[in-house]
Protein backbone atom coordinates (compact mmCIF):
# COMPACT_ATOMS: atom_id res chain seq x y z
CA UNK A 1 0.00 0.00 0.00
CA UNK A 2 1.20 3.68 -0.64
CA UNK A 3 2.17 5.94 1.90
CA UNK A 4 -0.97 8.20 1.00
CA UNK A 5 -3.72 5.39 1.12
CA UNK A 6 -1.47 3.55 4.32
CA UNK A 7 -2.17 7.25 5.48
CA UNK A 8 -5.82 7.31 4.92
CA UNK A 9 -6.33 3.73 6.43
CA UNK A 10 -4.42 5.06 9.67
CA UNK A 11 -7.40 7.89 9.54
CA UNK A 12 -9.87 5.51 8.96
CA UNK A 13 -9.13 3.32 12.13
CA UNK A 14 -8.85 6.98 14.10
CA UNK A 15 -12.58 8.13 12.84
CA UNK A 16 -14.85 5.75 13.82
CA UNK A 17 -18.40 5.98 12.19
CA UNK A 18 -21.40 7.67 14.60
CA UNK A 19 -25.08 7.88 13.47
CA UNK A 20 -25.87 9.83 11.56
CA UNK A 21 -23.03 8.61 9.62
CA UNK A 22 -23.23 5.45 7.45
CA UNK A 23 -20.55 5.29 5.54
CA UNK A 24 -17.44 7.02 6.49
CA UNK A 25 -14.02 7.33 5.08
CA UNK A 26 -13.07 4.94 3.08
CA UNK A 27 -15.27 5.13 -0.56
CA UNK A 28 -15.57 8.13 -3.11
CA UNK A 29 -18.48 9.98 -0.66
CA UNK A 30 -19.72 9.39 3.04
CA UNK A 31 -22.85 8.42 3.18
CA UNK A 32 -25.31 10.13 5.69
CA UNK A 33 -28.84 9.02 7.06
CA UNK A 34 -31.89 11.31 7.99
CA UNK A 35 -35.34 9.52 8.44
CA UNK A 36 -36.08 7.74 5.64
CA UNK A 37 -33.48 9.25 3.60
CA UNK A 38 -29.82 9.22 2.34
CA UNK A 39 -27.52 12.11 1.34
CA UNK A 40 -24.43 11.31 -0.23
CA UNK A 41 -21.74 13.86 0.79
CA UNK A 42 -17.84 14.46 -0.98
CA UNK A 43 -15.17 16.92 -0.92
CA UNK A 44 -11.88 17.36 -3.11
CA UNK A 45 -8.88 20.04 -2.53
CA UNK A 46 -7.22 21.01 -5.77
CA UNK A 47 -4.61 23.08 -5.70
CA UNK A 48 -2.44 25.13 -8.64
CA UNK A 49 1.23 23.34 -9.86
CA UNK A 50 -0.82 19.94 -8.69
CA UNK A 51 -3.96 19.14 -10.29
CA UNK A 52 -3.58 22.12 -13.08
CA UNK A 53 -1.08 24.73 -14.68
CA UNK A 54 -1.57 28.40 -14.23
CA UNK A 55 0.09 28.97 -17.54
CA UNK A 56 -1.08 25.73 -19.42
CA UNK A 57 -5.13 26.79 -18.68
CA UNK A 58 -7.82 29.05 -17.98
CA UNK A 59 -9.45 30.25 -15.26
CA UNK A 60 -12.78 29.16 -16.30
CA UNK A 61 -11.31 25.27 -16.75
CA UNK A 62 -9.70 25.45 -13.15
CA UNK A 63 -13.25 26.39 -11.64
CA UNK A 64 -14.97 23.80 -13.94
CA UNK A 65 -12.41 21.24 -12.77
CA UNK A 66 -12.97 22.22 -9.36
CA UNK A 67 -16.66 20.99 -9.56
CA UNK A 68 -16.45 18.06 -11.86
CA UNK A 69 -14.25 16.07 -9.77
CA UNK A 70 -16.76 16.27 -7.21
CA UNK A 71 -19.72 15.46 -9.04
CA UNK A 72 -17.64 12.52 -10.33
CA UNK A 73 -17.09 10.96 -6.81
CA UNK A 74 -21.19 11.37 -7.06
CA UNK A 75 -21.71 9.73 -10.24
CA UNK A 76 -18.99 6.54 -9.06
CA UNK A 77 -21.62 6.31 -5.95
CA UNK A 78 -24.75 6.03 -8.32
CA UNK A 79 -25.44 9.44 -6.93
CA UNK A 80 -27.03 12.62 -8.91
CA UNK A 81 -25.90 16.36 -7.27
CA UNK A 82 -28.29 18.31 -5.57
CA UNK A 83 -25.93 21.20 -3.79
CA UNK A 84 -22.66 22.53 -3.64
CA UNK A 85 -20.09 23.90 -1.26
CA UNK A 86 -16.91 25.92 -2.61
CA UNK A 87 -14.24 27.30 -0.37
CA UNK A 88 -11.34 29.19 -2.09
CA UNK A 89 -8.18 31.04 -1.95
CA UNK A 90 -7.46 33.02 -4.34
CA UNK A 91 -3.78 34.80 -5.01
CA UNK A 92 -4.16 38.51 -4.50
CA UNK A 93 -1.93 39.08 -7.84
CA UNK A 94 -3.86 37.89 -9.98
CA UNK A 95 -6.68 40.14 -9.28
CA UNK A 96 -10.53 40.62 -9.38
CA UNK A 97 -10.92 39.38 -13.19
CA UNK A 98 -9.11 35.86 -12.51
CA UNK A 99 -11.40 35.49 -9.42
CA UNK A 100 -14.68 36.12 -11.76
CA UNK A 101 -13.41 33.67 -14.69
CA UNK A 102 -12.88 30.83 -12.19
CA UNK A 103 -16.14 31.32 -10.82
CA UNK A 104 -17.60 31.51 -14.43
CA UNK A 105 -15.90 27.77 -15.65
CA UNK A 106 -17.25 26.45 -12.26
CA UNK A 107 -20.96 27.96 -12.60
CA UNK A 108 -21.40 26.92 -16.20
CA UNK A 109 -20.95 23.46 -14.62
CA UNK A 110 -23.13 24.04 -12.36
CA UNK A 111 -25.39 24.88 -14.39
CA UNK A 112 -25.33 22.33 -16.81
CA UNK A 113 -26.25 19.80 -14.07
CA UNK A 114 -28.57 21.63 -11.95
CA UNK A 115 -26.65 21.97 -8.95
CA UNK A 116 -27.29 24.69 -6.62
CA UNK A 117 -23.70 26.43 -5.30
CA UNK A 118 -25.15 26.92 -1.73
CA UNK A 119 -22.14 28.88 0.11
CA UNK A 120 -18.80 28.47 0.96
CA UNK A 121 -16.00 30.93 1.91
CA UNK A 122 -13.56 33.10 -0.22
CA UNK A 123 -10.40 34.91 0.74
CA UNK A 124 -7.23 35.58 -0.80
CA UNK A 125 -3.37 35.71 -0.17
CA UNK A 126 -0.09 35.44 -1.68
CA UNK A 127 0.33 31.87 -2.67
CA UNK A 128 -1.20 29.39 -5.08
CA UNK A 129 -4.71 29.11 -5.72
CA UNK A 130 -6.49 26.45 -3.97
CA UNK A 131 -9.87 24.93 -3.99
CA UNK A 132 -11.66 22.96 -1.54
CA UNK A 133 -15.50 21.96 -2.80
CA UNK A 134 -17.91 20.10 -1.02
CA UNK A 135 -20.83 18.54 -3.12
CA UNK A 136 -24.04 16.93 -1.68
CA UNK A 137 -26.12 14.74 -3.78
CA UNK A 138 -28.77 11.76 -3.35
CA UNK A 139 -28.90 7.97 -4.56
CA UNK A 140 -30.59 7.29 -8.42
CA UNK A 141 -31.43 3.78 -6.87
CA UNK A 142 -32.82 2.81 -3.44
CA UNK A 143 -28.75 3.07 -1.85
CA UNK A 144 -25.78 4.25 -2.98
CA UNK A 145 -23.23 1.76 -4.92
CA UNK A 146 -20.10 1.68 -2.48
CA UNK A 147 -16.81 0.23 -3.47
CA UNK A 148 -16.98 -2.81 -1.48
CA UNK A 149 -20.16 -4.98 -3.19
CA UNK A 150 -17.84 -6.64 -6.11
CA UNK A 151 -18.38 -10.36 -5.58
CA UNK A 152 -16.73 -13.51 -7.10
CA UNK A 153 -17.98 -14.21 -10.95
CA UNK A 154 -19.13 -10.47 -11.51
CA UNK A 155 -17.82 -8.63 -14.58
CA UNK A 156 -15.54 -5.83 -14.53
CA UNK A 157 -16.79 -3.05 -17.05
CA UNK A 158 -15.79 0.43 -18.17
CA UNK A 159 -17.24 3.71 -19.30
CA UNK A 160 -15.52 5.38 -22.02
CA UNK A 161 -11.66 4.85 -22.44
CA UNK A 162 -8.53 5.15 -20.68
CA UNK A 163 -5.49 6.92 -20.97
CA UNK A 164 -3.50 10.23 -22.00
CA UNK A 165 -5.65 12.67 -19.82
CA UNK A 166 -3.04 15.20 -18.95
CA UNK A 167 -3.49 16.33 -22.61
CA UNK A 168 -6.24 18.43 -22.16
CA UNK A 169 -9.28 16.21 -20.72
CA UNK A 170 -8.23 16.03 -17.36
CA UNK A 171 -10.06 19.62 -17.75
CA UNK A 172 -12.64 19.24 -20.13
CA UNK A 173 -13.82 15.77 -18.87
CA UNK A 174 -17.52 15.14 -18.77
CA UNK A 175 -18.66 13.60 -15.42
CA UNK A 176 -20.39 10.60 -16.06
CA UNK A 177 -23.88 11.20 -14.00
CA UNK A 178 -26.12 10.60 -16.73
CA UNK A 179 -24.71 7.11 -17.89
CA UNK A 180 -24.73 6.63 -13.53
CA UNK A 181 -28.09 7.42 -13.29
CA UNK A 182 -28.57 5.11 -16.31
CA UNK A 183 -26.99 1.80 -15.08
CA UNK A 184 -28.29 2.00 -12.16
CA UNK A 185 -31.99 2.10 -13.67
CA UNK A 186 -30.92 -0.85 -15.71
CA UNK A 187 -29.33 -3.29 -13.39
CA UNK A 188 -28.39 -3.98 -10.39
CA UNK A 189 -24.31 -2.79 -10.45
CA UNK A 190 -22.57 -4.34 -7.31
CA UNK A 191 -19.32 -1.62 -6.77
CA UNK A 192 -18.23 1.62 -8.80
CA UNK A 193 -15.64 3.82 -8.40
CA UNK A 194 -14.06 6.62 -11.34
CA UNK A 195 -10.92 6.48 -12.39
CA UNK A 196 -8.73 9.44 -11.09
CA UNK A 197 -5.88 7.73 -9.58
CA UNK A 198 -5.20 5.50 -12.61
CA UNK A 199 -7.45 2.33 -14.02
CA UNK A 200 -5.35 0.06 -12.01
CA UNK A 201 -5.00 1.54 -8.69
CA UNK A 202 -8.64 2.12 -8.76
CA UNK A 203 -9.61 -1.47 -9.71
CA UNK A 204 -7.58 -1.93 -6.39
CA UNK A 205 -9.94 0.06 -4.50
CA UNK A 206 -12.68 -2.02 -5.43
CA UNK A 207 -11.12 -5.29 -4.84
CA UNK A 208 -9.36 -4.09 -1.28
CA UNK A 209 -12.82 -2.72 -0.39
CA UNK A 210 -14.81 -6.22 -1.42
CA UNK A 211 -12.00 -8.39 -0.41
CA UNK A 212 -12.03 -10.16 -3.83
CA UNK A 213 -9.46 -10.39 -6.73
CA UNK A 214 -9.44 -9.70 -10.67
CA UNK A 215 -8.03 -10.89 -13.80
CA UNK A 216 -8.24 -8.06 -16.11
CA UNK A 217 -8.19 -8.65 -20.05
CA UNK A 218 -5.20 -6.26 -21.62
CA UNK A 219 -6.84 -6.77 -24.77
CA UNK A 220 -10.16 -5.11 -23.93
CA UNK A 221 -9.08 -2.43 -22.12
CA UNK A 222 -10.76 0.38 -24.40
CA UNK A 223 -7.20 2.87 -25.01
CA UNK A 224 -8.29 6.67 -25.42
CA UNK A 225 -6.32 8.23 -28.52
CA UNK A 226 -4.96 11.22 -26.63
CA UNK A 227 -2.35 8.56 -25.64
CA UNK A 228 -1.04 9.72 -28.69
CA UNK A 229 -0.30 13.01 -28.20
CA UNK A 230 1.76 12.18 -24.69
CA UNK A 231 5.69 11.14 -24.53
CA UNK A 232 6.68 8.26 -26.18
CA UNK A 233 8.01 6.40 -22.78
CA UNK A 234 5.47 4.71 -22.02
CA UNK A 235 3.18 1.76 -24.01
CA UNK A 236 -0.29 3.12 -24.49
CA UNK A 237 -2.02 -0.12 -22.24
CA UNK A 238 0.34 1.58 -19.93
CA UNK A 239 -0.82 4.87 -19.96
CA UNK A 240 -4.54 3.46 -20.24
CA UNK A 241 -3.99 1.51 -16.39
CA UNK A 242 -1.94 3.82 -15.04
CA UNK A 243 -2.53 7.91 -16.36
CA UNK A 244 -5.34 8.51 -13.94
CA UNK A 245 -7.65 11.38 -14.35
CA UNK A 246 -9.70 9.60 -17.06
CA UNK A 247 -12.70 9.97 -14.53
CA UNK A 248 -14.25 7.60 -16.05
CA UNK A 249 -16.65 4.43 -14.33
CA UNK A 250 -15.04 1.22 -13.65
CA UNK A 251 -17.85 -1.11 -11.73
CA UNK A 252 -18.87 -4.45 -11.32
CA UNK A 253 -22.20 -6.53 -12.39
CA UNK A 254 -23.72 -9.92 -12.78
CA UNK A 255 -22.92 -11.70 -15.70
CA UNK A 256 -26.47 -11.55 -16.63
CA UNK A 257 -26.45 -8.00 -15.83
CA UNK A 258 -23.42 -7.42 -18.18
CA UNK A 259 -25.43 -9.01 -20.45
CA UNK A 260 -28.44 -6.75 -20.18
CA UNK A 261 -26.34 -3.66 -20.49
CA UNK A 262 -24.88 -4.77 -23.77
CA UNK A 263 -28.08 -5.80 -25.37
CA UNK A 264 -29.62 -2.33 -23.58
CA UNK A 265 -27.39 0.16 -23.43
CA UNK A 266 -28.39 3.37 -25.94
CA UNK A 267 -25.89 6.13 -24.02
CA UNK A 268 -23.41 7.78 -26.71
CA UNK A 269 -20.77 6.95 -23.76
CA UNK A 270 -19.33 3.33 -24.78
CA UNK A 271 -19.60 0.69 -22.28
CA UNK A 272 -16.31 -1.97 -22.36
CA UNK A 273 -16.02 -5.54 -20.44
CA UNK A 274 -12.55 -5.15 -19.82
CA UNK A 275 -12.77 -8.41 -17.12
CA UNK A 276 -13.99 -10.58 -13.99
CA UNK A 277 -13.77 -10.58 -10.51
CA UNK A 278 -12.67 -13.79 -8.95
CA UNK A 279 -12.22 -15.49 -5.62
CA UNK A 280 -8.37 -14.79 -4.69
CA UNK A 281 -7.13 -11.47 -3.45
CA UNK A 282 -5.09 -11.36 -6.75
CA UNK A 283 -4.98 -8.88 -9.30
CA UNK A 284 -3.64 -10.03 -12.22
CA UNK A 285 -3.69 -8.74 -15.94
CA UNK A 286 -4.33 -11.38 -19.10
CA UNK A 287 -2.11 -11.06 -21.97
CA UNK A 288 -3.10 -11.35 -25.32
CA UNK A 289 -1.55 -14.53 -25.94
CA UNK A 290 -3.51 -15.68 -22.72
CA UNK A 291 -0.16 -15.46 -19.74
CA UNK A 292 -1.11 -13.81 -16.64
CA UNK A 293 0.76 -11.65 -15.26
CA UNK A 294 0.45 -9.40 -11.68
CA UNK A 295 -0.83 -6.12 -12.14
CA UNK A 296 0.40 -3.60 -9.36
CA UNK A 297 -1.73 -0.93 -8.20
CA UNK A 298 -0.31 1.52 -11.14
CA UNK A 299 -1.44 5.33 -10.98
CA UNK A 300 -0.94 8.79 -9.00
CA UNK A 301 -0.32 8.92 -5.15
CA UNK A 302 0.67 11.99 -3.55
CA UNK A 303 3.68 12.34 -1.74
CA UNK A 304 3.92 11.73 2.17
CA UNK A 305 7.52 12.10 3.68
CA UNK A 306 8.01 9.05 6.45
CA UNK A 307 10.27 11.19 9.16
CA UNK A 308 7.75 11.35 11.37
CA UNK A 309 5.55 8.17 11.82
CA UNK A 310 3.87 9.29 14.93
CA UNK A 311 0.19 9.62 13.98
Amino acid sequence: MSAEFDFIARLQRLCPVRPPVVVGIGDDAAVLQHGESLEVVTTDMLMEGVDFLVDETTPELMGRKCLAVNLSDLAAMGSRPTAAFVSVSLPRRRGRIFAERFFEGLLALAEEFQVTIAGGDTNSWDGPLVCSVTALGTPCGRAPVLRSGAAPGDVVMLTGACGGSLSGRHLTFAPRLREAAKLVELVDVHAMIDISDGLAADVHHILRASRVGAILDAAAIPIHSDVQQMPPDKAPLERALSDGEDFELAFTVSADAAATLQRTWREPTPLSIIGQITADNECRLREPGGALRSLPPMGWTYRLDAEDSSL
